[in-house]
C-alpha cells in the first residue's frame, strides 16, 4: 500500500502579489510557502503510515526550486518525492495541471490499496478544482472536504464537511481524498529528518519522461492548452481598521444600532 500526496508551492499571499502581462502570477518575484491545506493531507498520510507502515510519496508540479519544498516535506517523514517540471508545463490552468499531475501519478502506478490525497484548495487560486479533476481523469472515486479518516482493509470511512454539518461516506480504495485544515495539526520537521532529507529519493519527471502517457497531449497542457481565459488580475484593496465599541451589553447594542442606522445599513 502507498499514499500519493499532491502538494503545491504557492506564493505567500501575506505580501504583494505580482502578476505578469499574460495574467499569470510572477512567482519568481514572490516568497513561496507550502500550500497550507496540502500540509494537512501530508499529515493525514503520515498518520496512516504510522499505523500501517505504508509508503508515502509526495508529488508536486512546479519549477526546479520546488525541490526545496519537497525536501522539507521529506524531513517530516515522507518516504519519496516526485517533482514534475518542464517548460512545456508552464502557465497551465487547473484543467491542464490536473492532466499533467494525473499523468505523473499514472506513471508512478496506482494499485488496489492505494490512496491519493490532496489539500482542499490552493491559496493562490482558491478553485478547489485540481484534486477532483485528477480523480475524474484517473477514474477514481473521490471524497472532498474530508475532516476525518478511518481506514479498515480496502475501505475508508470519511467525515465530509458540509455548509451546515457533516456526512459520513464509505469509499473503497483506490480513491482520492481532499483534506481540510480541521482534519489535523501538521507535524514539524524532525532534526534527523532534516539531516536525512537531502539524501532521500527525489525523482524528476519532465515532458520527455511523460510524453508517452495518454493524458499528455501538447494541445491540452501548458498555457496554450489551458482553456481558462483571465480577463484581469489584481490585488484586492486592504480593509480599513475595525471600530471597537466599549461599554456594557445594553449600551454597546444601542451604540451599534445607532452606528449602523447612521450609515444606512439598517
Amino acid at each position: 500500500m502507498k499514499i500519493l500526496v499532491c502538494v503545491k508551492q504557492v506564493p505567500d499571499t501575506s505580501g504583494t502579489v505580482a502578476v505578469k502581462p499574460d495574467g499569470t502570477l510572477d512567482r519568481a518575484s514572490m516568497q513561496t510557502i507550502i500550500n497550507p491545506d496540502d500540509l494537512n493531507a501530508v499529515e493525514a498520510a503520515l498518520k496512516i503510515k504510522d499505523e500501517t507502515g505504508c509508503k508515502v510519496i509526495v508529488v508536486t508540479m512546479g519549477p526546479p526550486p520546488a525541490e526545496g519544498m519537497l525536501r522539507e516535506i521529506e524531513a517530516m517523514g515522507v518516504d519519496e518525492a516526485v517533482l514534475i517540471s518542464g517548460r512545456e508545463f508552464g502557465g497551465s490552468d487547473t484543467y491542464a495541471t490536473s492532466q499533467i499531475i494525473a499523468a505523473g501519478l499514472h506513471k508512478i502506478g496506482i494499485e488496489k490499496d492505494d490512496i491519493v490525497m490532496c489539500g482542499r484548495q490552493a491559496i493562490d487560486g482558491d478553485t478547489a478544482q485540481v484534486g477532483p479533476q485528477i480523480a475524474e481523469k484517473l477514474h477514481l472515486p473521490q471524497v472532498t472536504y474530508v475532516a476525518d479518516i478511518h481506514k479498515e482493509g480496502d475501505k475508508i470511512t470519511c467525515k465530509r464537511m458540509l455548509e451546515d454539518g457533516y456526512m459520513d461516506i464509505e469509499v473503497e480504495t483506490p480513491c482520492l481524498l481532499t483534506c481540510i485544515k480541521e482534519l489535523n495539526e501538521p507535524r514539524y520537521m524532525s532534526v534527523p529528518g532534516i539531516l536525512e532529507s537531502y539524501s532521500m529519493p527525489l525523482q524528476v519527471m519532465d515532458y520527455e519522461y511523460l510524453k508517452d502517457e495518454p493524458l499528455i497531449d501538447p494541445t491540452t497542457i501548458g498555457l496554450k492548452g489551458s482553456p481558462t481565459n483571465i480577463l484581469t488580475s489584481f490585488t484586492p484593496p486592504q480593509k480599513g481598521a475595525g471600530v471597537m465599541l466599549e461599554g456594557n451589553g445594553e449600551e454597546t447594542c444601542k451604540l451599534l444600532a445607532k452606528t449602523l442606522a447612521d450609515k444606512h445599513i439598517i
